[in-house]
């Protein structure tokens, strides 16, 4: 299983409502993770916007990321949330991922 860290940004005025969103994450949209390979899937948040995601999977982050695009409901669900990104991207396009250097088992 591979370990993927990456961080994205959020904009800090929307925290409060980014993160309440999250609280109520569509089914069908945890569904599609779970089908897509994405396991114990977390996501930090630092107190100006910055996003650290990390998920295990048997694949790349490309992969995965390719698996969750070719869904209908993954489309929908970033759409619903690029208002909360610094740049009013889809969030899922502007992650970027982070070497893993260290891990301790």
């Amino acid at each position: 299983m591979k370990r993927i860290g990456f961080q994205f940004k959020i904009g800090p005025e929307r925290l409060a409502e980014y993160k309440e969103h999250h609280k109520h994450v569509w089914p069908e949209m945890l569904q599609a993770l779970r089908e897509s390979g994405w396991h114990n899937y977390s996501l930090f948040l630092r107190a100006d916007g910055l996003v650290f995601g990390y998920f295990e999977t048997e694949e790349s982050l490309s992969a995965a990321q390719a698996k969750m695009a070719a869904t209908e409901v993954n489309t929908r669900w970033q759409q619903f949330m690029s208002p909360f990104t610094d740049t009013n991207a889809r969030p899922d396009e502007t992650f970027l991922e982070l070497e893993e250097y260290f891990h301790l088992d």
